[in-house]
C-alpha cells in the first residue's frame, strides 16, 4: 500500500529495449559483466590495483567524453538507447501536468543539486557560476515553496555561488546544513547538533529525532538550522586534503578541493591514461585513515567520513525539521544529476512519496522517475512550477 502523493513511474514493462543494444551508461557500481564482479559503492582501502582499475573503468562508462557521445549519436546507437530510456524516465516538462496534479492538497518542498543542475558542468569547479536568470528562478521558487540546495560542495562555497539567503543549504553531501536567514518565510526552529559516530550508526528515524532534539552549543547565526554531524572529522579532512594536494601535483589537470567535511579530487581535465595512477595516489593517502571512505561522483573522487549520512539522510532531516516527516500532505521534489543524488531518489521511492528528477542527456541507471536534459530545462521546470502555483492561488475557491 503506497502513501498518498506518490508519483507513479512509467512501468518498466512498457519499455521495448532494442535487441543487441549496448548497455546504458551506468552509475557505479556497474552491473555484473562477464568476468567482472559487481563492485561496492565505496572503495575498500585494502583493495588492490585491479579493483581500482575496474572502478575507474566504470567511471568511463558513467561519464562518457563528448567525442564518444558524439560518435555514439552518429552511429544511431545512443539515440536508440536514449529513446528507450525516456519511456521509463519521461521528461518532467512533458509530464508537468501529471506531476502537479499529484501535489493537490499537498505542500511541495523543492530540493536542488547545484553542479550540473543549477549550473553547467565546467572544467574548473571554481568557475561553476549559475546564471542570473537561474538565480531569479530559484528565488521565485523559494517564495512559494520551502527550497534547499543539496550539494557535495562546501556549504559556504555553494552560498557564494547562489547568494540567496532564503534557502536551506546542505553542503558536503548533507553533512553541513543551515536554514534560511531569520525572518524568511520557511524558517523553522534553530538547531545546532554535533553528534558522535556511535549515534550516527543508529536507526535513521531514531537518528533524525535525536538530531532534532539534541541541541549543543550556540544557535546558528540569523536563526537558521545548523547541523554538522561530522565535526570531529574536520582535522582529519584537513590532513588528507593537504596530503592529496601534495601527492597529486605531478598529475596534470588534477584538482583537489576542500569541501570542509569531504575532499573532492576532480579529474575532468586529467588524461584518461593517468586515471588509474591518480586513483592509486588517493588510495595510498587514505590507507592510514580507516575512518574515511572513497566514493565516486561525476568525474570526481570523493573522500568522506564513514558515518551513515548522505544526501538522502539530508533530505529526511530537512523534511523532519519542516514538520513533514511522516505526513501524507507533502510532495518532495528532488532534482539532481550525480550518482550521489541517487541516495535522495532512493529515499523518495522508499517513502512512496515524491518526485525524483535526474538531469542527464544520456541514459543512466537511476532511481529517479523523471528526467530533464540540462540546467536550461531545470530552469524552465522551476519557472513553470512557480507560474502554476501563482495561477492556482489566483483561481476562485468554490
Amino acid at each position: 500500500m503506497t502513501k498518498q502523493g506518490m508519483v507513479v513511474p512509467v512501468p518498466e514493462a512498457a519499455v521495448a529495449v532494442p535487441p543487441n543494444s549496448a548497455p546504458l551508461f551506468q552509475y557505479p557500481p556497474p552491473r555484473a559483466a562477464p568476468g567482472v564482479a559487481v563492485r561496492k559503492k565505496c572503495l575498500q582501502m585494502g583493495a588492490g590495483a585491479g579493483r581500482i582499475g575496474g572502478w575507474v573503468e566504470s567511471m568511463r562508462a558513467s561519464s562518457p567524453t563528448h567525442a564518444k557521445a558524439a560518435a555514439a549519436l552518429a552511429a544511431g546507437v545512443e539515440e536508440e538507447r536514449y529513446a528507450a530510456w525516456m519511456v521509463k524516465h519521461p521528461s518532467a516538462l512533458a509530464m508537468f501536468d501529471q506531476l502537479v496534479a499529484a501535489s493537490k492538497g499537498k505542500q511541495i518542498v523543492v530540493f536542488l543539486d547545484y553542479d550540473g543542475t543549477l549550473s553547467p558542468i565546467v572544467d574548473d569547479p571554481d568557475a561553476a557560476y549559475m546564471s542570473d536568470t537561474m538565480r531569479r528562478a530559484v528565488r521565485s521558487v523559494a517564495k512559494h515553496f520551502p527550497t534547499a540546495i543539496v550539494s557535495g560542495r562546501c556549504r559556504d562555497k555553494v552560498f557564494e555561488f547562489v547568494k540567496l539567503a532564503e534557502l536551506y543549504y546542505a553542503g558536503s553531501h548533507g553533512m553541513d546544513i543551515k536554514g534560511p536567514a531569520k525572518g524568511s518565510r520557511h524558517t523553522k526552529v534553530p538547531i545546532h547538533s554535533n553528534l558522535c559516530p556511535c549515534i550516527l550508526s543508529g536507526h535513521p528515524k531514531i537518528l533524525i529525532s535525536l538530531c532534532l532534539s539534541y541541541v549543543c552549543g550556540s544557535q546558528a547565526k540569523g536563526g537558521g538550522v545548523l547541523f554538522q554531524p561530522a565535526s570531529q572529522f574536520l582535522p582529519m579532512i584537513e590532513q588528507v586534503h593537504d596530503s592529496l594536494v601534495e601527492k597529486t601535483k605531478c598529475i596534470p589537470g588534477a584538482k583537489v578541493e576542500n569541501n570542509k567535511f569531504c575532499v573532492s579530487v576532480h579529474f575532468r581535465c586529467v588524461d584518461e591514461k593517468s586515471w588509474i595512477t591518480l586513483a592509486d595516489m588517493v588510495k595510498s593517502v587514505l590507507k592510514d585513515y580507516p575512518k574515511l571512505k572513497l566514493t565516486q561522483g561525476r568525474m570526481v573522487f570523493e573522500v568522506r567520513p564513514t558515518i551513515k549520512w548522505d544526501k538522502g539522510k539530508a533530505l529526511e532531516f530537512l523534511l523532519e525539521s519542516l514538520g513533514y516527516a511522516d505526513c501524507t500532505d507533502v510532495l518532495p521534489v528532488y532534482i539532481g544529476d550525480d550518482r550521489t543524488d541517487e541516495d535522495a531518489f532512493k529515499v523518495l521511492r522508499k517513502r512512496g512519496q515524491g518526485v525524483g528528477i535526474l538531469v542527464s542527456k544520456h541514459p543512466k541507471d537511476t532511481c529517479a522517475s523523471y528526467s530533464l536534459q540540462e540546467p536550461a530545462e531545470v530552469m524552465e521546470f522551476l519557472l513553470r512550477l512557480v507560474e502554476w502555483e501563482r495561477l492556482s492561488k489566483a483561481r476562485p475557491k468554490w
